[in-house]
């Protein structure tokens, strides 16, 4: 992949070059989940439509996973459990490679975030089925994979600031326009 310069900037110099990291169709999802477990969270009567809509998302995001754009695919940041304890360590040593695309971290954490929302969005369903309709451990199980999923979104948060802070780097503004600063 090549990098792109950006234009001059108005006092002369040359800023970083970026190269293109997320595509359109990875930051879309990425925001609109954020904003669709929002309102399932917050409202009531958009809960069951919002859980459909991330439901769709995360099937068409696992497509993606294979077909999409180099850094969109799973073969690119998916890494071996030792590779990612590796990876934290080496954070925790303040050593940490830093990665064009997802580091092995974020990689786990992807995998980890789209299991525990369609551990939500399929307890959910379950609900509105007349086979487990009103069945209390289905709910009960509901309610706690969504607050393991909070916790990873917590966990998320966190790891994008450590990696900002370790990398000096804005993640969530490339995440917003796809680019990152190739070097």
């Amino acid at each position: 992949m090549t990098a792109i310069c950006d234009p001059l900037r108005s006092d002369g110099t040359m800023p970083r070059s970026t190269v293109q990291v997320c595509d359109p169709f990875v930051r879309i999802c990425h925001w609109s989940v954020v904003v669709l477990l929002a309102l399932a969270f917050a409202s009531g009567g958009l809960h069951m439509a919002a859980g459909y809509a991330v439901a769709g998302l995360v099937g068409l995001r696992i497509f993606w996973g294979f077909i999409g754009s180099p850094h969109a695919r799973f073969g690119d940041f998916l890494r071996s459990p030792r590779d990612v304890l590796a990876y934290l360590h080496d954070i925790v040593l303040g050593r940490a490679r830093r990665h064009i695309g997802h580091n092995p971290a974020g990689g786990a954490m992807i995998i980890a975030l789209m299991s525990l929302l369609a551990g939500v969005v399929l307890s959910g369903f379950m609900m509105t089925t007349g086979a487990y309709w009103n069945v209390d451990w289905v709910g009960a199980l509901h309610e706690v994979v969504v607050y393991c999923l909070l916790g990873l979104v917590a966990g998320h948060r966190l790891g994008v600031l450590v990696a900002n802070l370790e990398h000096r780097e804005n993640l969530v503004k490339a995440r917003f326009t796809g680019r990152k600063r190739s070097q």
